[in-house]
């Protein structure tokens, strides 16, 4: 009889882990439903996003300004302006623009440079408003690896890997299916390959749709916290922000 029982409990068990399995996909319309659901991410065709940044150096963390554009289907621009004068740099000013294709970055410390290489690949991989929401359409994959711990939090693994372009792993909280981070490695021709890691904070519902108003991005070159102040969706955005700027 015992023998038995223990038979039973164990095919209960295997029913149990069997029926509360998931696949990639499952997880992937879990996580873009707690961000909102896939028709109020169809309405976004661009974003205006700005707040204050909290640069980290080694004479203690600097304050600057940061604007984020985005424009469906993946154009970005980046633009970043804070004091260094007191580590006797002057005025940063970091204008990062992609169209779609091409990407150029006007960087007043290290001078201007076309994106190229891996780094380019990664951004033409992109895709807005949700990189989740079309992967398979742009050619992408998802596999899940095994759960980690983020904090206190237990997060599923996801690993977006692009038909060109860095694999981008996403932990996603396994009890509010939110992004807790993204780990993505990226080529810089500066510094080679680096890891960088952005952890995700405060979600707030703009027009429908979960977005993270703190982010804070580690690597081995550069620490610095972003603080959204406020987020416009559908806006009209000037073409000429996302090019490369003319000649002077």
């Amino acid at each position: 009889m015992g023998q038995k029982l223990f038979v039973v409990a164990a095919l209960i068990v295997a029913f149990v882990h069997q029926a509360s399995a998931q696949t990639a996909d499952e997880i992937v319309e879990r996580a873009l439903a707690a961000a909102g659901g896939r028709a109020a991410h169809a309405k976004l065709r661009s974003r205006r996003a700005t707040g204050m940044l909290a640069l980290g150096t080694p004479a203690g963390e600097i304050p600057g300004t940061v604007e984020m554009l985005n424009e469906a289907p993946n154009k970005v621009r980046v633009l970043v302006e804070a004091d260094l004068s007191s580590l006797g740099a002057g005025k940063l000013i970091f204008d990062q623009r992609f169209d779609g294709l091409n990407g150029f970055t006007l960087d007043s410390l290290q001078g201007n440079r076309e994106i190229t290489g891996a780094q380019l690949e990664t951004m033409r991989s992109g895709s807005f408003p949700n990189p989740l929401l079309n992967y398979k359409e742009l050619g992408a994959t998802v596999r899940l690896a095994d759960r980690e711990k983020e904090g206190d939090r237990d997060a599923l693994v996801l690993i977006l890997e692009p038909p060109s372009g860095a694999p981008n792993r996403y932990y996603i909280d396994a009890e509010t299916y939110l992004v807790l981070k993204n780990v993505i490695k990226l080529d810089v021709p500066q510094f080679g390959e680096i890891e960088q890691t952005s952890s995700y904070a405060d979600y707030r519902v703009v027009d429908g749709i979960k977005l993270p108003f703190q982010i804070r991005t580690t690597s081995s070159v550069q620490n610095f916290t972003v603080t959204i102040t406020k987020v416009e969706h559908n806006v009209r955005i000037d073409p000429a922000l996302f090019v490369k700027p003319p000649a002077q």
